[in-house]
């Protein structure tokens, strides 16, 4: 062993590979927010389009996550679930009709409820979790921000992209914010390990 070889510890390994993806995704959620609520009315197909993708993108991320390097079966576990059901929620958006569009508004609902539950659980699960406390608050966030798209009676199309907008802004801040602070834990880590 050189002297140049550091010891990493799983979890400061898994937040250096996994900060970066919380960021991006964290990003392209505000843009496409910012979009909606820009031009809510011509760009409603676009904007399902467009949520598509990032549904897709994210369900990619987090279906490599589960293959790659998460630390543990529960984390395997829950981050395959929400990468299929964020592909399956992906490929949907790509349809053309309108009623899907309204549909949509349910499916993201379900989406992000499932998503901030499975995120809450792992992260109250693995106390040693780069950036955990943001995790919680990130998964309660998210678990609202679901209940109120699945309860709320949104009856008219501008009204969802009004919601989805505000609500995609909020968890992209959220998702950042996260990703900072797991990057700032996988410092502390190395400094730990290094000392």
């Amino acid at each position: 062993m050189t002297s140049n070889t550091v010891l990493e510890s799983p979890m400061a390994a898994l937040a250096k590979k996994t900060w970066q993806t919380i960021l991006v995704t964290g990003l392209l959620a505000v843009v496409l927010g910012i979009i909606v609520l820009v031009w809510p009315g011509p760009s409603l197909l676009v904007a399902g389009i467009l949520f598509g993708i990032y549904m897709v993108v994210s369900g990619i991320f987090q279906l490599v996550a589960a293959f790659t390097h998460l630390p543990s079966t529960s984390f395997r576990v829950l981050s395959f679930i929400s990468g299929v059901l964020s592909l399956i929620i992906g490929v949907f958006c790509f349809r053309d009709d309108l009623t899907s569009i309204v549909l949509l508004g349910l499916f993201i609902g379900i989406s992000w409820l499932f998503r901030g539950i499975a995120i809450l659980f792992a992260a109250a699960s693995e106390k040693g979790v780069p950036g955990r406390g943001w995790q919680i608050f990130y998964g309660v966030i998210s678990a609202i921000a679901g209940v109120i798209l699945i309860v709320w009676p949104i009856s008219s199309l501008t009204t969802l992209t009004l919601v989805v907008g505000i609500f995609l802004i909020v968890i992209g801040v959220m998702e950042m914010i996260t990703a900072f602070g797991v990057r700032k834990d996988a410092h502390l880590l190395d400094e730990q390990v290094v000392g």
